[in-house]
This record gives C-alpha cells, structure tokens and sequence, in this order.
C-alpha cells in the first residue's frame, strides 16, 4: 500500500486545525488503496493549537506533529516538514485554514499515478481583494517570466503533490531559507497544473502580516531570478543615456538661443540629483538582499531547531533541525 503525505504548517490555528484534520482523513476514506501521513508542523504556537494537535495524534497514529522551539516563519516551517516526511508521494503544502482545497488530492494522486512527478496547483481565481490580487499577479509574473532561472508557470504555490524523487533532490539543495514552490521545478521532472480556486479563510486571521510577505516575496526573487540585478543594469544605462541627452539639449539651448549658460537650470541640477541619489539607494538595497542571502548561506545555520516529534519512530540521530533528516 502506497502513502501519501500530507503536510501542514500551523501557527496560533486553534479555530482550523480541526477542520484540517477531519477534511483529510475524510478524503482518504475514498482513497482505500492509500496509506495517509498527516503532518503538522507546529511554529511554536500561543494558543491551544499544540493542544488539539496532541489529543488527534493520540487518537490517530497517522497524525504526526513537529514542534517547533519557535517561530521559524512558514516556509522553513513547510519545508521541514517536508523533509521529515516518508510517503511515496508528498503534498508539500495544505493550509489549517484550507484556502488550498484538499478535495483536489484524489485528482492530484490520480495523476501522480499516470506519470508526473510534480502535480501542481494553478490559482486561477482568488478570494480576496483586487490591489492584493493584483499585487501577487504583478510578482508572479516578475519571478515566472521575466529573468527567471527556472521555467514555472504562473500562479503555482506550495499546494503542489511530488514524487519522493523530487523531495529526496529537495534535500540536496542546501538553502537557509528554501523557497519549494520553485524548488521543486529545479528539481525538475514531468510536470502538470490543475486550476482552481483559492479560497477566503473561513475562520481567524493570517498570520502572514506584509512584513512577512515581503520577506517572502525577496527571497524567491534573489533564489530564483536575476530581475533586480538586471533591472538595476538596465536602468542605469538608461539613467546615463538621458542624462547625457539632456545635457547636450542644455548646452545646445543655453548657447544657440540664451548665449549663455543661466541660473535657471539649478533647479533641474537639484531635483536630478535627488533623483539619482534615490535611485541609487533603491539598488544599493537591492544588492544588499543578495549580500544577507549570501551571507545566510555561508552561515551554514539549520533551517530550523525543533523541540519535539510526536507520532515518529525513534530517530537514531537525536539532534534536530538539519536539512537532511
């Protein structure tokens, strides 16, 4: 009997866990042929999640929780998880809030069964605001399409179901702060997108607040694409092109029609030097995302340090949070 693993990173859900819990294990009762893993991946929550996770994991062998000594974010969070996992297959990502809809997994088994190796999820529609909605869409297509390193297609997520092939070449790439909805398509294999709708959250609040969607959105343009880099070399050609056109149409009025250089152009000399000066700045930042990242990875630090497992067989190595467990 094959298994398939289910993961499920949670922080402060006591309102959802449950519901996450009972949504899988109901799917899996038409799934007969399979074997279930459902991980949670707890962040070191506050509330009465870890609680709730202790009493479904007393009940059901099946459930296994990861807890976290504390909060780690959610995508080294996901990924532990991910590498701790031992089914034939892996859904890296099922939300507590289920925006992602589990009733998609018998398809994505399904499928996963004829041959791909990667069954992803395509959010062609979503519940939520149109500045958020287009915000992500503007993103997505910076990090898909333009200077990409990795050929992925838009509106691909973590709600993806891999082959342990892809999940053990997941463990070889060695990153502080692994970004998997492109991972996996580093990995490479035959690949697949399923479109559907990603849900409102029904209960509670996100606990990803703009800071760490920010975070989150940098590291996956300094991992996977060179856009700010190249960006930055572009514009400033384009910035030294219109400086020198601007300075010879100065010299050409000034002289031809004036007969000499006037004062009038001082105020042009200090608005574009706060323009560059700005400029400047702005890409002096953006390098420096790729000095931390570097310097993230020449650290050498584990993605994160757990305090428990709950339902796993004994591990021989006692020590946690390293990326090949």
């Amino acid at each position: 009997m094959k298994t398939i693993s289910v993961v499920t990173p949670c922080f402060n859900e006591e309102q959802s866990i449950r519901d996450a819990y009972d949504a899988v294990r109901d799917i899996f009762k038409g799934m007969p042929s399979y074997q279930r893993e459902h991980i949670f991946c707890d962040n070191a929550s506050t509330d009465r999640t870890l609680s709730i996770l202790r009493e479904i994991a007393a009940q059901d062998p099946c459930v296994k929780v990861i807890v976290n000594t504390r909060n780690f974010g959610p995508l080294r969070n996901s990924y532990n998880g991910v590498m701790a996992s031992a089914g034939d297959a892996v859904l890296l990502f099922l939300p507590a809030d289920l925006q992602d809809p589990p009733e998609l997994l018998p398809q994505f088994v399904e499928l996963w069964e004829r041959g791909y190796e990667i069954v992803y999820g395509i959010r062609a529609r979503r519940e939520e605001a149109w500045v958020t909605r287009f915000t992500r869409g503007v993103y997505y297509r910076l990090l898909t399409n333009f200077f990409s390193e990795v050929d992925v297609p838009p509106g691909v997520g973590d709600f993806q179901l891999v082959d342990r092939r892809v999940v053990e070449a997941m463990r070889h790439v060695r990153d502080g702060y692994p970004f998997m909805r492109m991972m996996t398509f580093e990995c490479g294999g035959r690949s697949i997108g399923i479109p559907y709708t990603w849900r409102a959250r029904k209960k509670g609040i996100s606990k990803n607040g703009l800071t760490t969607l920010f975070d989150q959105g940098m590291n996956g343009l300094v991992s996977f694409t060179t856009a700010p880099v190249r960006v930055a070399l572009f514009g400033g050609f384009l910035l030294i092109s219109l400086s020198l056109f601007y300075a010879l149409a100065n010299l050409f009025i000034g002289l031809i029609f004036y007969r000499q250089l006037t004062e009038p152009g001082i105020m042009t000399i200090i608005v574009a030097l706060f323009f560059l000066g700005g400029f400047q700045l702005f890409f002096l930042g953006m390098i420096g995302e790729y000095v931390l990242a570097t310097y993230g990875q020449v650290r050498d630090k584990p993605v994160l340090f757990e305090r428990e497992r709950i339902n796993f067989p004994p591990a021989p190595n006692a020590a946690r949070g390293n990326w090949k467990q």
